[in-house]
């Protein structure tokens, strides 16, 4: 990508609408990580994300079909689209692999660093988002917020491992704002949401799968009621349904504006763990969480 700020289709500031969509998109995305790690007995999470993603690229497929949509690959798209597979599928790859050393709650919150790295980058390569300094207050906030939840993992049993997972779910952060980078900087910018989501989900397969053949995480499956509700809820809710609106949004909202937004996910993902799961509560995480709030407010201050 250029280095040069990138012209771009004007985006609107949230509004009523969008922040109710993304309230919504982030409780599910929140609840997504512990409905993996729910399972992670009966189902590797790498397979589990990995299946779900197959199962997604073939509804996405049907629908493009059935609206007549094109799938070509003269359309500008493919080489930026491989990219974007490929950078999702390695996130999701560290967010399978880290949800084995980590709780869910912690993989949400270290996940949805995202959002400053996305801000960080549309900084410097498009005009239309570039953030003022109450907004950059903001962001910083709500940073102290993830670090002061990161620092809960040094003072709790295990917490070396725990680190490990958060390590994996902060490089997932990383790969997730790359992939929003590039489909901004690109053609697929302007391309419709079912196909960049086809190429994403592709790339999750394409990488997930033959990981968990290597690796043995295929040999021991359990199958049973909660599993298959839980394959059927990351499948049609959150692989294809979720996605598919967080990319109409993108085409839509200023993306700076709806990724910090995002991080009220970890909140989600926090509680959920704790109601669900039983995962411990550090009261560091309830302080980040504070700091994480109030950094949103900030930051999407009129």
């Amino acid at each position: 990508m250029s280095p040069e700020p990138v012209v771009a289709p004007l985006r609107k500031p949230l509004d009523a609408y969008s922040s109710i969509s993304m309230v919504v998109l982030c409780l599910l995305w929140g609840l997504q990580q512990v409905a993996i790690k729910a399972c992670a007995i009966q189902m590797s999470p790498t397979v589990q994300v990995s299946l779900r993603s197959l199962l997604a690229a073939f509804l996405v497929t049907g629908m493009m079909l059935l609206r007549r949509e094109s799938l070509s690959l003269r359309d500008g798209t493919f080489r930026p689209g491989v990219l974007v597979g490929l950078l999702f599928g390695a996130e999701f790859l560290a967010v399978s692999v880290g949800l084995n050393y980590t709780t869910a709650g912690h993989m949400t919150v270290f996940l949805y660093t995202a959002p400053i790295f996305t801000v960080l980058g549309f900084h410097w390569l498009v005009r239309e988002e570039r953030m003022n300094r109450a907004q950059w207050l903001g962001v910083a906030i709500s940073f102290a917020g993830i670090v002061m939840a990161f620092s809960g993992s040094l003072f709790v049993p295990g917490g070396r491992n725990l680190l490990i997972g958060d390590a994996f779910g902060t490089l997932g952060g990383i790969l997730w704002a790359a992939t929003t980078l590039v489909i901004r900087g690109s053609r697929l910018s302007e391309a419709p949401a079912t196909k960049t989501l086809l190429y994403q989900l592709i790339g999750a397969a394409v990488l997930g799968l033959p990981f968990a053949w290597f690796t043995g995480r295929m040999d021991h499956i359990t199958w049973g009621p909660m599993l298959w509700g839980n394959l059927v809820f990351q499948t049609l809710v959150v692989a294809f349904a979720s996605y598919l609106f967080w990319f109409f949004l993108l085409t839509k909202y200023l993306a700076s504006r709806l990724s910090v937004f995002s991080f009220l996910t970890p909140l989600f993902g926090v509680t959920f763990g704790v109601l669900l799961l039983n995962e411990p509560l550090d009261w560091r995480f309830v302080l980040g969480a504070v700091l994480v709030l109030a950094g949103i407010m900030v930051v999407n201050r009129k």
